[in-house]
């Protein structure tokens, strides 16, 4: 696995390496992978320094690169965040073991049972951007569920997610577990993507983690399936009914919490009857965060918005600014964001439970949220410990992909001699 310039045999060697060690991970007892994950956890917390002297080089990389600040915030790791990668990988390893676990299970009238039970479903390949921290949580979580992982790192993470993969793969080796369940692609070279993509004999799925750039070119090149995790173009409608205190908390938090991750808010649909109230004074607020605000014609009143164009709905800024708009009514909200949402993560401030009854039953996002921060959409604050994303399709998994959603499932079919009539 040494020749850095034939690619595709570079690419074959990892995954096949990938599939052996699959086979055997599915049959690692729980134990043993959560030994794996402590270890791990542990050699990370110890190697802080080295990740953190790593992460240097990569933020410099990055401003070299012209990445925006958003950009670099994903990048950056200090050490309370690599505290919160100690954190999660605990965190995964403290969960139940899906793996084997019957799903449902019931008797038919021939005599058979019959069982649904959670199997691996292989080898992933995680592609990500930026987020270095997205190395140990996706090793983690395809860990924990029996799978082989193939990471390919962001070139602007390069450094760091090698020190991070180390930590990882010294916790196999201690828990007696095949180093190769997770491996990371030793080349920034973007020829070892195209080779992922098309790997139908050793990766059972692909799950993009990154900008639309990123997910589109794996959408339409991918011959492997693929979890999409799209952008996250995720709204606020501030109803007529909605709590003053609340939404303007909310909102703020929504915001600027953390304004490059996907559960950020990015656009506000401000009910018409509460416009120069509530509306005004979120507005305002953000303004005085120094957010920038592109405003609708409606709200042009409030004095240091910029005014919107046809770009700014749909946008996904991932930095302080945001789009505003006026709507007529819960219905209005609803159509512009099923014409300009993501299906990532949409959220309704309101008293009126019908109204949150509507929104969360007739919209079909991922993730709906009612008087809640959209910062919220995380598999850890999920409680799955981490996440290897947020799948916004349709198939199999959606919202945040923890464990438990990188597991297929197999019949298990018990008789006494029982023949079909």
């Amino acid at each position: 696995m040494k020749d850095m310039d034939n690619i595709p045999a570079l690419m074959a060697e990892i995954g096949a390496r990938a599939k052996a060690a699959a086979t055997e991970l599915a049959m690692a007892t729980a134990q043993a992978k959560e030994d794996a994950l402590v270890a791990a956890a542990d050699a990370v917390w110890a190697a802080r320094a080295d990740i953190i002297a790593a992460n240097t080089k990569d933020m410099a990389f990055g401003r070299d690169k012209g990445l925006s600040p958003a950009m670099m915030d994903r990048l950056m790791l200090d050490e309370d965040r690599v505290a919160s990668i100690v954190e999660g990988l605990r965190a995964v390893a403290a969960q139940s073991d899906p793996i084997g676990a019957a799903i449902s299970e019931w008797d038919r009238p021939t005599g058979l049972n019959i069982k649904r039970v959670r199997t691996p479903l292989g080898v992933i390949g995680v592609i990500y951007e930026s987020r270095p921290n997205v190395t140990a949580d996706a090793g983690a979580l395809c860990l924990k569920s029996g799978n082989a992982v193939i990471l390919r790192g962001g070139s602007e993470g390069f450094h760091s997610s090698q020190a991070i993969h180390a930590c990882l793969q010294q916790g196999l080796a201690s828990a007696g577990l095949p180093e190769d369940a997770v491996q990371l692609v030793p080349t920034r070279d973007r020829a070892a993507v195209s080779e992922m993509l098309k790997a139908t004999q050793f990766i059972d799925v692909i799950v993009p983690r990154g900008g639309k750039g990123l997910v589109g070119l794996v959408q339409r090149e991918a011959r492997v399936p693929v979890f999409a995790h799209l952008e996250g173009i995720v709204h606020i409608y501030i109803d007529k009914a909605a709590d003053p205190v609340k939404t303007l908390n909310v909102v703020m938090n929504a915001k600027t919490r953390r304004t490059g991750i996907c559960g950020a808010a990015e656009c506000l649909l401000i009910h018409k009857d509460v416009v120069e109230t509530i509306g005004q004074g979120v507005i305002k607020a953000l303004l005085d965060k120094g957010v920038t605000v592109d405003a609708d014609m409606k709200l042009e009143f409030i004095e240091g918005t910029d005014k919107a164009t046809s770009d700014s709905w749909g946008h996904e800024y991932l930095d302080m600014a945001i789009a505003a708009k006026v709507v007529d009514d819960i219905d209005d909200a609803m159509t512009h964001i099923r014409t300009f949402g993501s299906n990532h993560t949409d959220c309704i401030m309101t008293e009126d439970q019908e109204a949150a009854d509507r929104f969360t039953h007739e919209l079909d996002s991922a993730i709906l949220m009612h008087n809640a921060s959209t910062q919220f959409a995380d598999g850890g604050e999920f409680g799955m410990g981490a996440e290897i994303g947020i799948a916004t399709g349709k198939m199999h998994a959606r919202g945040p992909v923890g464990a438990e959603q990188l597991t297929s499932f197999k019949y298990v079919v018990t008789g006494d001699g029982t023949v079909r009539a």
